[in-house]
């Protein structure tokens, strides 16, 4: 355990396998784990669920108020509730997917969010994924990587991942969901996802998961 705190930041686009990956490093390593797509994922389900217009940015900011997130671990598992309600299996259904990529573009929610994710930072050793931790969440992380795999191969991971819990998708809408908020992660006007300067490059085209924690163990311990 570093005898300071660390902040290791995360990023990349949709499928990439971040949570996944930065979850099993954290263990590995002894750091919490925050994934903070899942809070915009439950500010979305609300935003959804309320029938909130997800293409105005002031209908999204006014329903802020009447939005609880919170993270708790339970059994070293990171849970989302909102509004009292654990909604952790929920927030990955595919079109809460396109809800959390709406409302991430509202300043507000970022603004809303932002200091819950760093004061997490600032109590413990932390590796917290997202879009955009290293540019704009944790600027001064001490580790940052930028987490990508080609769009082929994060769609059928992704893919996969909704068969194994039965939810109904073709690869083919799986993919052109990915390449949609690729580009919309990508060019909001907000925090838009880039590589930050600092950050190191882990492409996990051809890994499996295995390999894949590795080097993000790797690159994290030759950092510290």
């Amino acid at each position: 355990m570093p005898e300071k705190l660390v902040s290791v930041a995360v990023d990349g686009p949709v499928g990439a396998g971040k949570s996944s990956i930065a979850r099993a490093a954290a263990r590995k390593l002894g750091f919490i784990y925050v994934d903070t797509g899942a809070l915009y994922r439950a500010v979305g389900l609300y935003c959804r669920r309320s029938g909130a217009d997800m293409s105005s940015h002031d209908d999204i900011a006014a329903r802020l108020p009447e939005i609880r997130t919170e993270i708790r671990l339970i059994d070293g598992v990171q849970h989302i509730f909102l509004n009292g309600e654990d909604v952790s299996e929920e927030i990955r259904l595919p079109e809460i997917s396109m809800a959390a990529s709406a409302v991430s573009a509202v300043p507000a929610v970022r603004a809303a969010l932002l200091d819950m994710q760093r004061k997490l930072a600032r109590e413990n050793n932390v590796i917290m994924d997202g879009r955009d931790i290293g540019t704009v969440v944790l600027p001064d992380a001490e580790v940052k990587i930028f987490l990508t795999a080609a769009p082929e191969i994060r769609a059928k991971r992704r893919y996969d991942e909704l068969c194994a819990k039965g939810v109904s998708a073709t690869f083919e809408e799986v993919l052109a969901d990915l390449n949609k908020r690729d580009y919309d992660d990508s060019h909001r006007a907000v925090a838009p996802l880039k590589q930050a300067e600092d950050a190191v490059l882990a492409d996990t085209s051809g890994l499996d998961f295995e390999q894949s924690c590795e080097l993000v163990c790797s690159i994290i311990k030759e950092k510290l």
